[in-house]
């Protein structure tokens, strides 16, 4: 894999049960950018553990005035330093690329995961951990893998000098040998303790992240109630304590680094003052002794990565044990459930939409209004409908906590039975098939940056033009908003640009234009979650009837409580307690359900009492409040 044929045509399917095993996964799947990077740093390496034997052959050489051996040593020193320049340079080169080919692979398996969740991944990961494994932990990942390769070439030259010396100078050899790998692991016991100081440090990076995004997100919130000076100083105090865990991490790791440079002073001491002693006594030349001199000297540069190895690999196992428990998450817990042998057919067209939990049906082809009260739940309800996994905890506070027996049995009960559509689990269809199916638009839709004709380029039947869903969506204001901020040569609103998540465009006309997307794509089901919240009752209205109008002989669930929208609605159904308790038209249920009356007028309990009274009763409990007051 070269970095131009990136991005993965298919990233794999990655081994998340461990950090360790998502790494060796990673590995596996670089075998041949890893064997090419070897390959090259046994030659740079290889050239540097011959270079002193070079020398000393050439310092043998002048002692005994031969003039051809010290030719033939010089050509022999010129192809070792070209060795060395290619083989560094594409060392290099191979090692870079296969950093970058696995922080690729990372950050398409992730964008994979979170095209999968959607808005659940948020749930189960906090937001600042997400962007923590997008960003540095793909950096730290990425580091280990291209660091292996170098560490395995480093390896082999230091076992090339050590045998080369056994054979060259064996008694000299004899102390390098025993003295090197005492030098490379000197520092093993100290590196638990490293990685604990590093783990503290990330995990305090990690909140600290998680508590800019938030703060971020919710800054303009904060500056309206005062808050913004409040958490900033609680994030001042969270980069206080990073920079605190920062240090007492460096400084483990400065002792290591100085291990790695002062025992191998002291060898190279010992070396020199033993060959001395050995060259005075006549038992070695002189040539020998700055062979082995000049190979323990360049030993130093070799067993630097056995420091470089371990603190990839100290700062990737957590970057990677986090990495595997975002792309192990799982859609529905349909994956615990045993591989379907055949796959799901998917629904004939115009099936109803049912929900077993909620006993929530929305038939097809009809305008279905939901009602819960519960702006959270509702917020679930629209999820679930669309594929996603309810929360643990909204199951078990709605009672459904036992497994079910049979071929749903293995289904747990914090999901509960999946969603039905023509009588077709939504659970056990392709997730592409059941986004094709079922779209939800949340309640806070994201626009992103782009043209207008870029944001209406989604998946669509092709039924639903755009001029049509910006006219149901009552968007003629934001086109002319849109088409004045535009800079001198756009004539048409849908070669206007929108900047970033829209922040240029108010509530309403990002909620209005996210709309009109939705309508565009056409789907067989399309759930609303409070699709008019930020605009006015009389855009409301118009809305109502261009949705209505527009989706007529379609499935379409709005959950709202605005009496405009289910007024409109062919059929309102009512939630409570996660179980729908009555169904109806608006107006009936108006009249004969005391808290839907509540939900949707916002009526207090003291006057759901006054509406029920008759004249007399009425006549009385006045007199009562005025005698009280």
């Amino acid at each position: 894999m070269q970095i131009s044929d990136l991005p993965y045509p298919d990233p794999g399917v990655p081994d998340a049960r461990s950090g360790p095993r998502f790494l060796l996964w990673l590995g596996r799947g670089q075998l041949g950018g890893q064997l090419k990077s070897l390959c090259w740093g046994m030659l740079h390496f290889g050239g540097v553990a011959g270079l002193p034997y070079a020398v000393g052959l050439g310092i043998d050489a002048v002692v005994d005035r031969e003039s051809n051996r010290l030719l033939l040593v010089g050509g022999l020193l010129v192809l070792i330093g070209v060795a060395i320049s290619v083989g560094d340079a594409m060392l290099h080169r191979t090692a870079v690329t296969n950093w970058i080919t696995a922080a690729a692979r990372v950050q398409q398996l992730l964008a994979r995961k979170t095209a999968e969740l959607g808005s659940a991944l948020t749930r189960r990961v906090a937001a600042g951990e997400v962007v923590a494994v997008s960003t540095g932990d793909v950096e730290k990942i990425g580091w280990f893998v291209e660091a292996v390769s170098r560490f395995l070439a480093a390896v082999f030259s230091i076992v090339l000098v050590c045998v080369g010396l056994m054979f060259y100078a064996p008694e000299l050899g004899m102390v390098v040998s025993v003295g090197v790998p005492v030098v490379a692991l000197a520092s093993l016991p100290l590196l638990p303790r490293a990685t604990r100081r590093a783990d503290v440090q990330r995990e305090k990076a990690g909140r600290a992240t998680e508590l800019a995004s938030d703060t971020v997100a919710g800054l303009r919130v904060l500056r309206g109630i005062g808050g913004e000076e409040l958490f900033l100083g609680r994030y001042r105090e969270a980069s206080q304590e990073v920079r605190k865990a920062a240090v007492r991490s460096a400084r483990m790791w400065a002792l290591i680094s100085a291990i790695q440079v002062v025992l191998p002073g002291l060898l190279l001491i010992t070396v020199v003052w033993y060959g001395a002693s050995l060259a005075l006594d006549g038992r070695i030349a002189v040539g020998e002794l700055v062979a082995a001199f000049s190979a323990v000297a360049t030993l130093l540069y070799p067993l630097r990565h056995f420091e470089e190895i371990a603190m990839a690999y100290s700062f990737s196992r957590p970057s990677a044990q986090r990495a595997a428990r975002v792309l192990s998450l799982t859609r529905t817990d349909t994956a615990e459930r045993p591989e379907q042998t055949a796959p799901v057919a998917e629904p004939a067209a115009g099936g109803d939409l049912y929900d077993p939990r909620t006993g929530l049906l929305a038939p097809a082809g009809r305008f279905t209004a939901v009602v819960c009260g519960d702006p959270d739940l509702a917020g679930r309800l629209a999820e679930r409908l669309g594929g996603h996994a309810m929360e643990e905890q909204d199951a078990d506070r709605d009672g459904h906590a036992g497994q079910v027996q049979g071929r749903d049995g293995d289904r747990e009960a914090k999901d509960g039975p999946s969603v039905l559509l023509g009588g077709v689990a939504l659970d056990d269809l392709e997730l592409g098939t059941a986004r094709r199916l079922v779209l939800v638009q949340d309640k806070d839709p994201v626009l992103l940056s782009g043209t207008l004709r870029e944001l209406f380029d989604v998946p669509s039947s092709g039924e639903v033009d755009s001029g049509s869903a910006l006219g149901a969506a009552q968007c003629a204001d934001v086109l002319d908003a849109l088409l004045q901020s535009a800079p001198d040569g756009v004539d048409d609103p849908m070669d206007a640009r929108i900047t970033e998540r829209g922040r240029s465009l108010s509530g309403g006309q990002r909620q209005r234009l996210a709309l009109a997307r939705s309508l565009v794509t056409d789907p067989e089901v399309l759930v609303l979650d409070e699709p008019t919240s930020a605009v006015d009752s009389h855009t409301e209205a118009r809305i109502a009837d261009g949705i209505a109008d527009l989706r007529a002989g379609r499935t379409t669930v709005v959950l709202a409580s605005s009496p405009l929208l289910l007024d409109r609605a062919e059929r309102v159904v009512l939630i409570v307690d996660g179980t729908v308790a009555a169904v109806g038209t608006h107006r009936e249920l108006l009249h004969r359900e005391p808290l839907y009356r509540a939900v949707v007028t916002r009526e207090t309990d003291e006057e759901q009492r006054l509406a029920g009274l008759g004249m007399t009763e009425l006549e009385e409990a006045l007199t009562e409040i005025e005698e009280s007051a």
